[in-house]
């Protein structure tokens, strides 16, 4: 069965690829296509922090 969910690292990596694969005239470093990538996938959905969430306050 296929895992329908990707980590995040993997996702990373996958749109890293698709832009360094979309460049004519690749420039620059892997890291630079991995920190482009990551920030469009944060900017797409923020990480989530984990943690308790704090109950509202009773009246």
């Amino acid at each position: 069965m296929e895992q329908e969910y990707m980590s995040r690292e993997e996702q990373i990596r996958t749109r890293a690829y698709y832009l360094w694969e979309q460049t004519t005239d690749p420039k620059g470093t892997p890291d630079e296509y991995w920190e482009q990538a990551r920030d469009e996938i944060e900017k797409e959905a923020p990480p989530v922090e984990s943690g308790t969430v704090a109950a509202p306050p009773k009246k």
